[in-house]
């Protein structure tokens, strides 16, 4: 009671039918939040969303748990005023107290929307104008709106913020030499999120291709990615941004490329019939690129020619690739048997591959 009379010089004990009072006020506080001010603001989202007003509907619905806490904090203050009959609202003791954790809770309700669409990121944009780094951004909001809270709470109590920021200075440097890798990976998401190389759902391959997978997330310090071998690896951003990368997903057409080895001992003018039939099949294959087609001799050997067969499919569907590869070497086997073109031995076939 002493400490109380020190900070509440108007301090009055309490009787027990204040506390009764004040229990019931604190009931009937929480019966309105609970079955008005939640239905309410319920029924105002669904009306919200009836009219495709989609980013008022869900600013509002991450705002009433923020709501429904303020509301409640509101009412137990009040309910404390009357307990000891000092209005702590207006109280130079307390006041400072209570707005605190009204902007709290204000700059709670900002962060729960940012929270919400950092895991829905897409319910931002239209499918047409898709950012898929905008969590990345997001992510950073987060980070900025608990600093500002942190300062704007400060400066209710006339804490030193430029002294706190002059600290902060000088002991950065010192902090940056001892996380400068980490520092790498978040400069190197900040470029990700420039440079906007790849996407959510995106199949990027580095070129080294130790790296191969489907893009599933896009954080501050590194990029999730689910490989086809290894499952979810976490590769930081500043090995993504120092070595050159290959978006597959973003490929029209795919190269199929084959080698033939051919004994010299056959007729260089069925040699020529052969390779004019193998373009012919490679050209009229419903799903070859027409513009790009190569089968030529490129290279000679002791006793036999190496023959270079490429050309490209319409497509990014790995299967459909290797279905129309499969047509077309279906189709070279053939031609070989009608022509009666020898082909080298598998053996010399090999080590002609070593070489």
């Amino acid at each position: 009671m002493d400490s109380l009379h020190w900070l509440l010089p108007k301090f009055t004990v309490p009787t027990w039918l204040d506390g009764l009072i004040a229990i019931i006020i604190c009931l009937v506080g929480w019966l309105i939040q609970r079955f008005i001010i939640k239905k309410i603001i319920h029924r105002v989202v669904i009306f919200l969303k009836d009219r495709q007003r989609n980013f008022q509907a869900n600013v509002l619905a991450q705002f009433s748990k923020a709501i429904g806490y303020a509301f409640m904090t509101t009412v137990i203050v009040l309910s404390l005023s009357y307990l000891i009959k000092v209005p702590l609202f207006t109280q130079p003791s307390t006041k400072n107290f209570v707005l605190s954790i009204m902007v709290f809770f204000a700059f709670k309700g900002i962060y729960d929307v940012l929270n919400f669409y950092t895991k829905q990121p897409f319910e931002l944009t239209s499918e047409e104008d898709q950012n898929v780094l905008l969590p990345f951004f997001l992510r950073i909001g987060k980070v900025l709106i608990m600093i500002f809270a942190m300062f704007t709470i400060a400066s209710f109590w006339d804490f030193n913020l430029n002294g706190f920021l002059t600290g902060i200075g000088l002991t950065g440097v010192a902090i940056a030499f001892g996380i400068r890798d980490t520092l790498a990976h978040v400069f190197g998401g900040m470029s990700v999120a420039l440079d906007n190389p790849f996407q959510i759902g995106d199949w990027i391959a580095t070129e080294d291709q130790k790296i191969e997978g489907t893009i599933e997330d896009i954080n501050l310090r590194s990029t999730l990615i689910q490989t086809g071998d290894k499952g979810l690896v976490y590769v930081p951003n500043s090995y993504l941004v120092n070595r050159p990368l290959y978006n597959l997903s973003k490929r029209e057409k795919r190269k199929c490329e084959q080698f033939l080895y051919i004994a010299a001992a056959n007729n260089e003018e069925d040699i020529r019939s052969a390779l004019t039939a193998i373009h012919k099949e490679i050209y009229l294959h419903a799903k070859t690129e027409k513009d790009m087609i190569h089968v030529f001799i490129d290279e000679f050997h002791h006793d036999s020619y190496r023959v270079l067969v490429r050309f490209f499919v319409a497509t990014n569907d790995t299967a459909v690739m290797l279905e129309v590869r499969q047509d077309i070497l279906f189709a070279i086997r053939q031609i070989m048997g009608e022509l009666s073109i020898t082909l080298a031995s598998h053996h010399e076939d090999e080590n002609l591959r070593k070489k």
